[in-house]
């Protein structure tokens, strides 16, 4: 492996600039939000039904294994650098959490030392 770690980080958009990064994600446009359901508003992908609905969303797994995919692309490189995925959506406590949440886990049983963070889960809902 020429990679030293994966970084995945999540994030929203409402709450400020996206975090640098060697790929961004952005679920804003093409992934359903959760938050539009009165139920999983306030909840968070620490919840177990945000995850569901989040991950049974058309596109998102194919989503996550293709990026899996890219981040093997960067390990292919001749240079052991680190490689940052940001994954953003709208508010960061929904969308961008699952999807950072499975692909660090995925990333992780390939053997790759990844660190997740997620800058905005903990912020509060942002009304649009």
């Amino acid at each position: 492996m020429a990679l030293t770690t994966i970084e995945v980080v999540s994030f929203g958009y409402l709450h400020g600039t996206p975090p640098e990064a060697t790929v961004v994600l952005d679920l804003r446009r093409h992934f359903r939000d959760p938050h539009v359901d009165p139920a999983l508003r306030e909840q968070t992908a620490h919840d177990l039904p945000v995850r569901q609905a989040v991950l049974a969303t058309p596109g998102i797994r194919e989503l996550i294994a293709g990026t899996a995919l890219l981040a093997d692309a960067y390990d292919a490189g001749p240079t052991a650098a680190p490689l940052i995925i940001a994954v953003g959506c709208a508010g960061g406590r929904h969308r961008a959490a699952t999807v950072a949440m499975a692909l660090a886990r995925r990333l992780a049983k390939t053997g790759a030392t990844v660190r997740l963070t997620h800058r905005d889960l903990g912020k509060p809902v942002v009304d649009r």
